[in-house]
């Protein structure tokens, strides 16, 4: 049996003398309890928006994509890719063309990045799902269709079946063109939708059909990317690493991370803040903890004398109270993990706080997310702060106080 263990739970339960202490103590336990709970009500809330941001990335982005790593377009009728094509863990794959374009619409202008893609491109990424007004089209024979980001549609003051939009692009030609007119390709196209993913991308992107930026940028039969679904029993790590090694270093695969690797970096580091920010919150919360301690050393001091006589050691004296102290904590990470497991949970399958309903929102609930990997963090945070919060009062105390003992 751990003797300062089995002590420490006989101080923790029983009445003490001075009724003082057992007011700090309920004190303590509801500051920890609190500040548990705010740490995981938090920590679920940013998972929930990181999640929530994953996702709409994901629409647009692929599971994997493949780029030249010097240059910018490649033919795709090489041997290489279509070998690529029969790899057999891809699901469908997606031609694109990416390019700086001016936009004109009802005498308004602005440059925007075209994003041309194949039939394909729907089972490749969930964009479809992301169009808020319109519909997802982009051929219907005889005649293309665009779709519009959010940004650039607002920014234009477009509005379906009223103006047809005016796309310009650099014709691709070697050497110096004097004159401006024969600098560039124009052509009309119809608007089918409009879609709401992220400001980054709605303010910038434009979805149009691969045939008609092929006429329009004299690209033929080259693209500068190929987007892939892969299928879902697929190791994509795997996939990614076996498409590298058969392209080789003329071209670079990424994936989803990769693709957005500076908002990921940032989404990380905002997390991290975060945790250390409430763990700073939380440990001023444990203060009081040094209060219960140095009033219950100080109560306890003829116990202490009596199991110093009996042959406990300032060692095992010590261990008492720190165990008292971390006991505490232990008893407000729990009952503070309750309740913010509750509010958390309840929110996630319940959407008890509402946002806006309006189309500028992905999702009508505050989005939470419960994760496991996060919630034994915050208890192991608890637990250290409140040890390293008990430990210290009972050495400087009892250093003090009995050093004669």
């Amino acid at each position: 049996m751990n003797f300062p263990l089995f002590i420490a739970k006989r101080y923790f339960v029983s009445k003490k003398q001075a009724n003082v202490i057992n007011i700090i103590s309920i004190i303590a336990i509801i500051g920890v309890s609190f500040g548990t709970m705010a740490f995981i009500i938090v920590l679920s809330v940013f998972n929930g928006i990181e999640e929530l941001v994953s996702s709409m990335f994901n629409a647009f982005d692929p599971d994997l994509r493949i780029e030249l790593s010097e240059g910018k377009s490649f033919a795709t009728d090489t041997s290489i890719l279509q070998e690529i094509e029969k790899y057999p863990a891809i699901a469908y794959y997606s031609y694109v063309i990416e390019e700086n374009v001016l936009v004109e619409y009802d005498d308004k202008q602005m440059i925007a990045t075209m994003k041309a893609v194949d039939d394909n491109y729907v089972h490749v990424t969930g964009l479809d799902t992301m169009v808020y007004k319109g519909a997802f089209v982009l051929y219907e024979n005889p005649r293309y269709y665009a779709l519009v980001g959010a940004g650039v549609a607002r920014r234009l003051g477009m509005s379906l079946d009223m103006f047809a939009m005016r796309v310009w692009a650099p014709i691709r030609t070697e050497g110096i063109v004097l004159n401006s007119a024969n600098a560039f390709n124009s052509e009309a196209i119809n608007i089918s939708g409009f879609f709401s993913i992220q400001q980054e991308i709605d303010d910038k992107f434009i979805i149009l059909p691969i045939e008609f930026a092929r006429n329009l940028t004299d690209y033929g039969n080259r693209a500068t990317a190929i987007e892939l679904k892969i299928v879902e029993s697929a190791d994509i790590k795997q996939v990614e690493k076996d498409l590298q090694k058969k392209l080789g270093n003329g071209f670079v695969v990424k994936n989803r991370y990769e693709q957005k690797e500076f908002i990921y970096k940032i989404m990380k580091s905002e997390k991290w803040a975060v945790i250390a920010i409430l763990s700073f919150i939380l440990l001023v919360s444990s203060f009081n903890i040094i209060g219960t301690m140095i009033m219950l050393i100080i109560e306890k001091r003829k116990d202490i004398s009596t199991l110093h006589s009996l042959g406990a050691d300032m060692n095992k004296i010590r261990k008492i109270f720190v165990y008292e102290g971390w006991l505490v904590s232990i008893v407000g990470a729990v009952i503070g993990l309750i309740l913010g497991l509750a509010i958390s949970l309840g929110q996630q399958y319940f959407g008890w706080l509402k946002l806006a309903a309006t189309q500028s929102f992905a999702t009508i609930a505050y989005p939470v997310k419960v994760d496991f990997g996060s919630t034994i963090l915050v208890f192991g945070i608890v637990l250290l702060i409140g040890y390293v919060v008990a430990s210290y009062p009972v050495r400087y105390i009892t250093r003090k106080f009995f050093t004669g003992i």
